[in-house]
């Protein structure tokens, strides 16, 4: 009864540091579970010199016996290669090469005194796909990653094959919300931008909120520097986009208040042949919300031959589920 009872005494020590270490760091404690799940799946944590930046970035080789077509998926505003976690061992296991790798300034890559322009983050993508030798690939962007995929379809055509935007900003809209919204300073701020993130109620504890307080006021110089350089309209795409030539698939969340749908159907509208799937139920975060629909669209438009074009699609709720 001894050795059982201190075993018991053990577990509950373990219990104790365990709930107290997720307590105090649950941001941590989240992503390395989330890192344990991708390398369980066989994705890859690498780091590379490229454009003058250390960049972080995940490779997930498409299983054996598939068609291998590489893919380079790009992060949105504030994010890193890590949100396209519920994409990448899918999107793998159907026969893609996937890249996501941490833009300048975000996740692990490094944060130099930079401006942290679309312009910018264009370059070091295309620094990126030189030094891993990646000559062409299918390209997917989520937001502010839309915006940086489309300007490189537009300025360099040789090295995308089929494009996908996911909720992408790069055209102008009446913006709801001001640039603080992603530099929240209290908790309170933080349930402002889940919201706009969000139709769907996502409850967080206040520790936990805290902790992305933390988070986001130590990346908030870089996050601002992005801001202000999209909003100065520099680099708007609105009067681009019907040159761009590539088979492409605009994919939005039916209630995203972040980047309403009408940006998205102005977008379909005016990058010729292109064809949108719209995600009812979800919004700013469709590809996290709405995995397994927004999976399906995806390999679904990559894989078309011939190209799928001027296919317009609706996702019910149900099928996120």
């Amino acid at each position: 009864m001894k050795v059982i009872g201190r075993v018991l005494l053990v577990l509950v020590l373990i219990a104790a540091v365990a709930g107290a270490v997720f307590y105090c760091q649950p941001l941590r404690v989240q992503d390395a579970m989330t890192r344990f799940r991708l390398w369980r799946h066989g994705v890859r944590s690498e780091y590379i010199e490229a454009g003058g930046y250390r960049l972080h970035y995940f490779e997930a080789p498409a299983v054996a016996g598939t068609a291998n077509t590489p893919l380079l998926l790009i992060h949105g505003l504030g994010a890193r290669g890590e949100d396209w976690a519920p994409l990448i061992p899918p999107l793998a296991a159907a026969g893609f090469h996937v890249y996501a790798p941490d833009l300048p300034g975000y996740g692990r890559s490094s944060k130099p005194d930079a401006s942290y322009s679309i312009a910018m983050e264009e370059a070091a993508v295309v620094s990126f796909m030189q030094t891993v030798h990646l000559a062409r690939a299918d390209v997917g962007g989520w937001s502010m990653g839309g915006w940086i995929t489309l300007k490189l379809a537009l300025d360099h055509p040789e090295l995308v094959n089929r494009v996908v935007v996911y909720d992408s900003a790069g055209t102008y809209f009446p913006a709801t919300w001001e640039p603080d919204l992603f530099s929240p300073m209290d908790v309170a701020g933080v349930h402002r931008l889940l919201a706009a993130l969000s139709p769907k109620s996502i409850s967080m504890p206040d520790f936990a909120a805290r902790a992305v307080v933390r988070k986001l006021q130590a990346n908030k110089w870089v996050i601002q520097r992005s801001l202000m350089s999209m909003i100065d309209g520099r680099d708007l795409l609105d009067f681009r986009l019907h040159n761009i030539t590539e088979p492409t698939l605009v994919v939005w969340g039916a209630h995203d208040d972040l980047i309403p749908l009408s940006a998205g159907r102005k977008m379909h509208d005016s990058i010729p042949h292109s064809s949108m799937d719209v995600m009812e139920g979800c919004g700013h975060l469709a590809p996290a919300e709405c995995a397994k629909p927004v999976i399906e669209g995806t390999i679904q438009f990559l894989r078309a031959d011939p190209p799928m074009e001027g296919v317009e699609r609706t996702f019910p709720m149900s099928a996120a589920k």
